[in-house]
């Protein structure tokens, strides 16, 4: 297959991946008709635990990362690990996440599938948001809080753990700024009810009228 052709494929392909509705499909097995009417309508893997429960929700999580890591997965078997088509598929399946074709491009804020990509381009800086995530929201109780702290603590993360005494490729760098800039952009409501003060802790009971 022609490189340029080879490389379509994958983008798209990743895409496709990215845009399979995991949190829709756990919640309705596990009794919630559809997820993007209860709760804040969200389809990621917080508002499906608020709502169905914390076994969708930790599948849904499973799954999003799994899709992630699957992108770029793709690229590192059919381009011999070229940083720029890993990051690239990566973002592909985020995208998809964010914005899948089926759902009428109103899907996630990617933050579990960005740990998936995140983790097979640097299974150390993603391993560090992880921490960073679990301590903000041990310590303040917002998961859109941890979600954005992590988010916005990955271009440095990468840059540093990449690999010892080498800094990442550019379009690894860049990609990374994306990747992140794009999970903040989808918490733009979480940040302004944190600033409001009415953005809801974490609770480990299930809610249908809590934003998330």
């Amino acid at each position: 297959m022609p490189p340029v052709l080879l490389h379509t494929v994958l983008l798209i392909v990743a895409y496709l991946l990215g845009t399979i509705p995991f949190g829709v499909i756990f919640a309705r097995l596990f009794g919630v008709a559809d997820v993007r009417k209860s709760g804040s309508g969200n389809i990621g893997a917080a508002n499906v635990a608020r709502v169905a429960g914390p076994t969708p929700g930790i599948l849904t999580l499973l799954a999003d990362a799994g899709k992630g890591a699957l992108g770029v997965w793709l690229a590192i078997h059919y381009t011999q690990s070229t940083a720029d088509w890993m990051i690239l598929c990566g973002i592909a399946a985020l995208l998809g996440h964010c914005y899948p074709i089926w759902l009428g491009f109103h899907g996630g804020k990617g933050v579990a599938t960005a740990l998936g990509v995140f983790a097979m381009l640097c299974p150390w800086a993603a391993a560090a948001a992880l921490t960073v995530f679990i301590l903000v929201v041990a310590t303040w109780r917002f998961v859109s809080l941890g979600s954005i702290s992590a988010a916005a603590a990955m271009p440095l993360l990468i840059y540093f753990l990449w690999a010892p005494g080498h800094a990442p490729p550019l379009s690894i760098v860049f990609g990374t700024l994306f990747a992140s800039a794009l999970v903040i952009y989808k918490h733009d409501a979480n940040m302004q009810r944190l600033i409001e003060g009415t953005e809801p802790r974490f609770s480990h009971e299930k809610s249908k009228a809590q934003p998330s």
